[in-house]
């Protein structure tokens, strides 16, 4: 049996989107995800989402398999993808505003008339029991904390934006060996649910460049929680503002850490690529 799919990208961040509205069990499993996610033999993608029913009084549940067949709290381009998806499903029905139910809490994104999506990421976490991470006392902030990884001694932030996010603040970002400190990050036993790694360039104190290494999907383009919370971090650490751009290899999202709310608002684009059908 074919199953219908639209490929959608943030950023370059991109994604597989299912209507999966019929039942809130996703339509394929994990181990489809990944082939479907194939460069090569499959579709190619950073991760499947599935726009599913809602609960507890929202309008979608959003699930997402990464290209490694893991299933991450949240992502932050993908539900930026996931709002334009669900807006093209419903056509003239659609709404400009939808509360999305993720593994991450409610999450609220609102659809601009300039293209842009401008989503509502709730609360940055920042105490070490939240990330989940073992580089501090579970109850104190990891600010500025020393870590091994690579041979080599790094000042890490960590903030949980519903998923884990380890940041580091760089003289070249470019200079970075990615592909080969990335996944010592990833699994580095002081975080037991693995974790995502920015490594961040400040420019201005208003505008930064960003690499990510993403748990379970590796080098990406772009991401939209990473790009939150690399903002955090750099307000906590004294080196950004609280409204910062971060450009990304993909392109620049706007982020804002309200002070008074204390709430994250991440601005940026999301496109329809193609649609097809794909045999199950």
């Amino acid at each position: 049996m074919a199953i219908e799919f639209a490929k959608y990208q943030g950023l370059g961040n991109d994604f597989i989107l299912i209507d999966n509205r019929h039942s809130s069990e996703p339509a394929i499993t994990p181990e489809q995800a990944v082939d479907w996610c194939d460069r090569h033999f499959g579709i190619g993608a950073d991760g499947v989402i599935f726009a599913l029913p809602g609960q507890n009084e929202t309008d979608y549940t959003m699930r997402i398999f990464n290209s490694d067949g893991s299933e991450p709290e949240m992502c932050g381009n993908g539900i930026r993808c996931l709002a334009k998806f669900i807006a093209d499903l419903e056509g003239s029905e659609a709404k400009t505003q939808y509360r999305i139910h993720t593994l991450a809490g409610v999450i609220t994104p609102e659809l601009r008339s300039d293209g842009q999506v401008k989503v509502d990421m709730g609360v940055p976490r920042l105490l070490a029991a939240e990330i989940p991470t073992t580089l501090t006392a579970s109850d104190a902030k990891v600010i500025d904390v020393p870590i091994e990884v690579a041979d080599k001694s790094w000042s890490v932030t960590c903030v949980s934006m519903g998923n884990p996010h380890c940041i580091t603040f760089v003289e070249d970002v470019a200079a970075v060996a990615l592909e080969t400190v990335g996944p010592q990050f990833e699994h580095n036993k002081a975080f037991p649910q693995r974790t995502n790694t920015e490594f961040i360039q400040v420019i201005r104190r208003d505008y930064v460049k960003m690499r990510v290494w993403e748990r379970g999907a590796g080098v990406t383009l772009a991401c939209g929680t990473g790009a939150c919370a690399a903002v955090v971090a750099g307000v906590l650490v004294g080196k950004c503002d609280r409204a910062t751009a971060v450009e990304l290899p993909g392109g620049v999202l706007e982020i804002e850490w309200a002070e008074v709310s204390g709430r994250i608002y991440m601005t940026g684009p999301a496109q329809q690529v193609f649609t097809g059908f794909i045999a199950n």
